[in-house]
């Protein structure tokens, strides 16, 4: 993924209300939006330097969007809406093996009243290349008895590391835990499920749940994993022009 324009660079003074951060840029404090519901423990320190991007739109009334935060050896991507964008790129040109097989998807599922899945692929014969247009009303699909078998993914963006190690989640999740036993159900139902965990940042050599913050997120993957979902941690690369999703795939210390 492409910004528009090359990143600015400042020095994020504080972060509040989880929504808004002071950035201070060339001795003056702007307002930046933050989009990014977590704690972002260790990416959020006052001081550090940052990256966010302009938007002049008159349609938007703050202007600019945090966009990576600097820890002590990587830049952190903090933007949560960046993952599913690399992912909807890394499908086009079909980054993983075992998605070669599919030349549909769709985006924003939603397999029941409750829930929505990031992404469902699936093959159809007459289509030649990889395409996200189609549309299916997956709530009037009995997935539990569907002949037709889907792949679906969700997607989580990763920003916390402790001692080379990445780990999710960086508060307690309980929409990621739901995530997780819907996967599960899937599996069980004769579909294929995946998690995708989108590593912003470059400094990390494995991958991990955070236990000591989300145990039973910790227990529902460990659950996932032996059911058969499949856990893919990718690292990403960023600069002040790009966040690209690498084929780099991390050990996972389950």
């Amino acid at each position: 993924m492409q910004y528009h324009r090359p990143l600015l660079e400042g020095i994020l003074v504080k972060r509040y209300k989880r929504f808004f951060a002071d950035v201070d840029y060339n001795g003056k404090t702007i307002l930046a939006h933050v989009p990014n519901s977590g704690s972002m423990k260790g990416c959020s320190e006052p001081g550090s330097p940052c990256r966010f991007t302009f938007d002049d739109s008159p349609t938007r009334k703050i202007k600019y969007t945090l966009q990576m935060v600097r820890s002590s050896q990587s830049w952190v991507g903090v933007n949560t809406q960046v993952p599913n964008k690399i992912v909807f790129e890394a499908f086009e040109k079909k980054l993983l093996p075992h998605w070669r097989k599919f030349n549909c998807g769709q985006r924003e599922v939603a397999i029941n009243g409750k829930t929505r899945i990031d992404f469902a692929f699936w093959k159809n014969r007459s289509r030649k290349e990889a395409s996200l247009k189609d549309k299916i009303e997956f709530k009037s699909i009995n997935l539990k008895k569907s002949k037709k078998k889907f792949h679906f993914v969700e997607v989580k963006n990763v920003s916390l590391s402790e001692d080379g190690t990445a780990l999710f989640p960086d508060s307690v999740t309980e929409r990621g835990q739901k995530h997780l036993k819907e996967l599960i159900q899937l599996v069980e139902w004769g579909h294929s499920a995946e998690i995708l965990f989108t590593i912003q940042r470059m400094d990390v050599e494995r991958f991990a749940p955070a236990d000591h913050i989300d145990a039973e997120y910790g227990k529902l993957l460990r659950r996932a994993n032996k059911k058969g979902v499949i856990i893919t941690p990718l690292l990403c690369h960023l600069t002040e022009k790009e966040v690209l999703l690498t084929k780099k795939t991390l050990p996972l210390l389950l």
